[in-house]
């Protein structure tokens, strides 16, 4: 790396990491301000208090990201042109996308982290956020997940039909389980019924104890009954898994990318409008990430102004644009969740739309153009 690129990044990293850090404890003393009498009342302990934040810290940091990003590139840029340097390095012969070209560098890491946080740790904080409050408010260590009760789920590629009394999402064991078997023409095959089921991964069976199996005929009339009220019954031959039983009442926003690609796989027979917000999920925990990289292409050809005026409009530009994605980003999920646009396609559009912009703005730069003005006084 040679030296004029250690100080651009040097110029840049100062301010990142102040406006980085400092985004994040204002989330904390928002967050604080907010649970911090929940808390007391419930005589939570430090430590426990310290638990939540920590698993919380993922999905903040994701947030900070992208607005660390946007403020020291605007700063930085504009310090440096304001004291001539970036004319200094232009007329020494480097264009500005070379210039440029170690913050390029960084958006491209910052997608990387961003991506490898929005690959699991930022949905499990999602997910874990309200039941961990409820946890924290009851004196609970914070984390697990809660129990689902009176849950209904239809194996549409196996014609069964699940009812689970008690079920915690991740855990092998179901409580009160009511299954019910139908042919194709959808007559009612066989039943079973069990105290509890408990699913062993690594024999992909499953074990029903303390129950009753009942056969049918055709006609509908029992013909056959096989109760086991102390031993246990084990089934070989089903696909289902308990995290697929539990899967349709399971948030996209707080499921991992594992999790979703395992949910449009094994559940690929619902109707699409129900696949929808899975897939614009999926479609986003990639699409995220690369916002960081767009905003080093907006904010890079903002920041380089030659006059006051200029550092002003670039800075209100930016955070304009900046804002705008954001709003945009939150319009198409809504609209790929509810089927309205390609699901996989919606969380893309702004990126899209930002990333062409950043580039024509970059090479108004690179040509030594002036920006679009918007302005309507006649000249």
């Amino acid at each position: 790396m040679k030296l004029l690129d250690r100080y651009v990044l040097r110029s840049f990293l100062e301010p990142f990491l102040m406006c980085f850090v400092g985004f994040i404890m204002i989330w904390l003393i928002i967050d604080l301000s907010d649970n911090g009498t929940d808390f007391l009342e419930a005589k939570a302990p430090l430590k426990l208090i310290a638990g939540y934040y920590l698993t919380q810290l993922p999905q903040t940091i994701l947030v900070s990201l992208p607005i660390g990003l946007l403020l020291a590139l605007l700063f930085s840029l504009s310090r440096m042109s304001r004291t001539n340097e970036i004319i200094s390095m232009l007329t020494a012969g480097r264009s500005v996308v070379r210039v440029l070209l170690p913050l390029i560098g960084v958006g491209v890491l910052a997608s990387g982290a961003a991506l490898w946080l929005n690959w699991e740790h930022a949905p499990r904080s999602e997910g874990i956020k309200r039941i961990a409050l409820k946890q924290i408010a009851k004196g609970k260590k914070a984390g697990s997940m809660e129990v689902v009760q009176g849950h209904l789920f239809r194996d549409r590629q196996n014609n069964r039909t699940w009812f689970v009394r008690y079920l915690r999402p991740g855990s092998p064991r179901l409580d009160g389980v009511h299954i019910t078997q139908q042919d194709a023409e959808g007559r009612i095959t066989k039943k079973w019924y069990a105290v509890r089921a408990l699913y062993d991964p690594r024999l992909k069976t499953w074990t029903l104890e303390k129950g009753m199996i009942v056969e049918f005929t055709p006609e509908g009339d029992i013909a056959d009954t096989d109760y086991f009220p102390e031993n246990s019954r084990v089934i070989k031959d089903w696909s289902e898994t308990p995290w697929r039983v539990a899967s349709s009442e399971l948030n996209p926003q707080g499921l991992t990318v594992p999790e979703l690609r395992d949910y449009l796989e094994f559940n690929g027979d619902f109707p699409p409008v129900q696949l929808a917000p899975y897939r614009a999920n999926l479609a986003d925990r990639f699409a995220l990430p690369i916002s960081c990289l767009v905003v080093v292409f907006i904010a890079a050809p903002l920041g380089i102004v030659f006059n006051r005026r200029g550092v002003v409009g670039g800075v209100a530009g930016a955070l304009f644009i900046f804002f705008g994605m954001i709003m945009a980003r939150g319009f198409f999920m809504a609209l790929g969740k509810g089927l309205r646009i390609d699901p996989f396609l919606a969380p893309w559009i702004p990126n899209i739309f930002l990333a062409v912009l950043g580039v024509i703005l970059l090479w108004f730069r690179s040509t030594n153009r002036d920006l679009p003005s918007f302005s309507f006084r006649r000249k």
